[in-house]
């Protein structure tokens, strides 16, 4: 059986990256995220907020400009480790 290849394997970087952070509807949500992606990838970002059909969960997209595998890792262990965010994608 081929072995997957690896995130890494598959992204040259500097590259443009997004991530779409799950969690409850909660008007803190954003701040949140945007707190922890700016600690890893300061800028001037505008994220796209997506409430769920019954808007018990909010969808916020943001995309940065990833700079290696490790803030890519970081982003999403720290960003899935917001209490109210339920996925990161």
């Amino acid at each position: 059986m081929e072995e997957q290849p690896k995130l890494k394997d598959l992204l040259e970087f500097p590259c443009t990256f997004t991530y779409k952070v799950m969690g409850y509807a909660k008007p803190e949500l954003t701040d949140l995220v945007l707190e922890v992606i700016q600690r890893h990838a300061p800028g001037d970002y505008t994220p796209r907020v997506t409430p769920s059909g019954k808007g018990t969960y909010n969808a916020v997209s943001i995309t940065i400009t990833a700079t290696s595998i490790e803030q890519v890792e970081t982003l999403y262990k720290e960003l899935g480790d917001i209490e109210i965010v339920r996925m990161v994608l």
